[in-house]
């Protein structure tokens, strides 16, 4: 069991809990990309086939690493800053979809990805005041 003194040592400053939140969206992408990979290589999607696949379970453990981080980051941080940070994903998944697998990029998705860095980028200069 920690003592008091001890879990104060284990916590994160701000500009840390922005930076793995910021990790856990990255991995989050990924772990979306190799499930895409996983589930286009099943010949048929019958459960031994899902639970075999590796490239399905290393993008599940992905996904797995990147909750637990983000749990120790909304330990320390705020909330409704971090929380946003999160929606960085949909940008990364956008970017990766459209280079690995050649998805078309429209007006609509540009506008989208740039409202999602806006809306980041105001909530992030409102927590630093």
């Amino acid at each position: 069991m920690l003592t008091e003194c001890t879990r104060r040592s284990f916590r994160f400053s701000h500009r840390q809990c922005v930076a793995l939140v910021a990790g856990c969206t990255l991995l989050g992408a990924a772990a979306q990309v190799l499930m895409k990979i996983g589930s286009a290589v099943l010949a048929s999607p019958n459960l031994l086939a899902i639970l075999t696949s590796v490239t399905l379970w290393t993008g599940y453990s992905l996904y797995g690493l990147s909750t637990a981080l983000l749990v120790l980051a909304l330990r320390d941080g705020q909330l409704s800053v971090l929380y946003p940070v999160v929606s960085l994903t949909y940008v990364w998944v956008t970017a990766l979809s459209v280079m690995m697998f050649n998805e078309p990029l429209n007006v609509f998705k540009v506008l989208g990805v740039a409202s999602i860095v806006a809306g980041v980028t105001v909530l992030g200069r409102n927590a630093n005041r």
